[in-house]
Parts: C-alpha cells; structure tokens; sequence
C-alpha cells in the first residue's frame, strides 16, 4: 500500500478533479504490474497496472489506495476490469465518498468472488486526498494559506514594499507550491500593488487557476492578470464597460453574495470553487484576504515563511482581523519547521481539519 500511495502522488496537481490513485499489482512471484493516474481523461491507475500486467494479473492481489469506481466517466468502470482479469483479491486504502461509486466497487467485486480488504493506511490515504475529499465531502476546496513574513511579523513595509522578504530557496518552495495545488488567490490589493502573474517560475511546473478576490471590480484590463482563465470574484454592481472588457480578455467574472463588509462571501467563493472542480486553494493575498479566511477559520493548512530580520512597524499578518481575547486566539497544529538557507518554512494544520480528516469514514 506504501507503494500505491508513492505512486499516486505522482499525480499532484495534474489530475484535478479526480483523485490522487496508485495501484500495484503482486502475483506468486512478485511485482507484475504499477501505474498512477497522470492525467484527466488518461487511464485509471488500476487500468494501466492491469494493462501493464497482462495475462500475470490472474491470481494476483492490487493493492490500491482508494475503492475502484464502477461508473463510466471520461474512461470505463475499473471495478469490472479488475473482474475480468481474474485478481483474485483486492487491497483498498478507503471508500471513494463520490457517490457513485461510494462503495458500490468494493459489493460489485466481492459479488463476483473478489477478496476485498478494506481501511488499511485509511488515515494516509485520506491525507494525500485531502482535496479530493474536501471538495466530495465538504463542498469546498483544501485551502492553504501561504505567508511570507519578517520575524516581527511583517509582510510589507509601511511603503507596501515586499519584493523580497525572504530568500531565493523559500521562492523557490513557494513556487512548488503552486504547481501543487489547482489554484491560486489574491485579492485586489495584491494586484494593484504587485500586478503578479501567479505563475510557476524558477522551477519546471504547472500553472494553477489564478482567482481574485474584487468585490467593486477594479481590477484593471491592463493588469497581467487580466487574461484567458482567470477567475474574478465581486460582489457591487459593476460598470458594463469593464466587465465587457474583462470578458474580452478572457477574465470568468462571478457576481458573489456579499458578507457583512461587501465583500464576496468566503463560503460562497469557496463553494463556487468547488464545483469548477478545484479540489485545492493557495491563498497568497495580503493581510486583509489572509485575515478574513483566519478570521472565519476557512483554512485547512499553513505554510509560512519567516526571514531572520527584523523590519519594524509595517503590513501585518494580524493586520487583516481583530480578536478581543487571547482565548480565542487561532490555533495551528504545527506539522513541520524546515531551515531555508537561513530563512524558516513552517507548514501547519487547522486542528478542525486534522480532525475531520483523520475520521474514520469506513
């Protein structure tokens, strides 16, 4: 299963909205068959392995990480092929919560005299599909909240000055981050202030989805963001003359439910998100995006990266909300410290998060 899980994550960030799958396929003598699900639209996992295995699939055990589907999508069912091939016993990490399959894999292959073995590394499975299953289970993306910040907590200077806080390896990481996940949000401020590409750089990789945050829409048709794919979100009505103008560059506008301050509604933004099919969000905005998804406790993980400086008064992360007692202070579970040529990375989890993943779902 160790193995079915390496192979799967193989697969981060270029199979959205499908799952992350690894199979391996064990016969009498060993190893006959591997694969991953690369690509949307390309074989399944267990497929490919089956492929690769041939007629030495008869007899064996697959071990995959999560349940075979049984419904027809871009490719067939793997459920009945892995009948057909003769497995004689299959190895499941999870359930698949989409709700046509849902269980409904693992009764077709035992109806057919298939062994199952069900839950085994359940809870790994779960985390390398977190987004996956954030978005099946819970309506909404896996957000990550990414910062860049000095030792006294800083993002900017008074100036708005923030080219660069920290080093070249923790860009580079950051930027690691991005292929990673399917998306990737700032909001206004951070265009008009830095008009960033939110592209992959200084290292091979993929471009997430780039999402703004732009409740009157300001968002300038000359901005480099203004261009095929991005997705904007506002909230006030809007001048016929820039939204045309946005369209033309091939900008996706969606006017979003205000929250009490005007601004899109997070939990809307989210839910919109996750019927586009993005299963996982990299927030990079400055102090006011971050702090509004702090203050609502719509994150799932943390990753900062603190430089070894001081900078003095300036752009804050708590700059963003305002909590009046240190007892509701928001907590992270901290799940890594990591030195970067100097500079620190710390991921972390929401403890909510952690505890709904880790929740044996069976």
């Amino acid at each position: 299963m160790r193995a079915a899980l390496s192979l799967a994550l193989r697969g981060t960030g270029r199979v959205s909205p499908n799952p992350l799958v690894g199979c391996v396929i064990v016969g009498p003598g060993g190893l006959v068959g591997w694969a991953y699900h690369g690509e949307v639209g390309g074989p399944h996992a267990e497929a490919a392995a089956l492929e690769r295995a041939g007629e030495r699939a008869r007899g064996a055990t697959l071990y995959v990480n999560l349940e075979p589907c049984r419904h027809h999508g871009r490719t067939p069912p793997c459920a009945p092929r892995i009948i057909g091939a003769g497995i004689a016993r299959v190895v499941a990490g999870m359930a698949d919560p989409d709700p046509r399959t849902a269980g409904g894999g693992f009764a077709m292959m035992r109806e057919a005299g298939v062994e199952v073995t069900q839950g085994v590394l359940e809870e790994r499975c779960r985390y390398i599909n977190r987004g996956f299953l954030s978005r099946v289970e819970r309506n909404r993306p896996w957000v990550i909240l990414k910062m860049a910040a000095t030792l006294d907590g800083n993002m900017a200077m008074p100036s708005g000055e923030s080219r660069w806080i920290t080093n070249s390896f923790s860009r580079v990481r950051a930027h690691l981050l991005r292929d990673a996940n399917d998306a990737v949000m700032v909001g206004i401020g951070t265009v008009s202030a830095d008009d960033p590409l939110l592209t992959v750089r200084d290292t091979d990789g993929r471009d997430p989805i780039p999402v703004v945050l732009d409740p009157s829409l300001r968002m300038p048709p000359s901005a480099r963001l203004a261009r095929d794919g991005t997705i904007i979100f506002y909230s006030r009505e809007a001048p016929a003359e820039i939204l045309k103008a946005l369209r033309a560059k091939g900008c996706i506008l969606y006017k979003i439910e205000a929250d009490r301050t005007g601004r899109p509604s997070l939990e809307s933004v989210l839910e919109k998100l996750a019927q586009l099919g993005v299963n996982s969000l990299l927030v990079e905005g400055g102090p006011g995006v971050l702090g509004s998804f702090l203050a609502g406790r719509l994150f799932d993980g943390l990753a900062l990266f603190l430089a070894p400086r001081f900078s003095g008064k300036g752009h804050g992360i708590g700059d963003g909300f305002v909590l009046d007692r240190l007892a509701d202070a928001i907590g992270v579970r901290v799940e890594s410290i990591r030195d970067l040529d100097g500079d620190l990375w710390l991921e972390g989890v929401n403890p909510c998060s952690q505890d709904w993943l880790s929740a044996r779902r069976g």
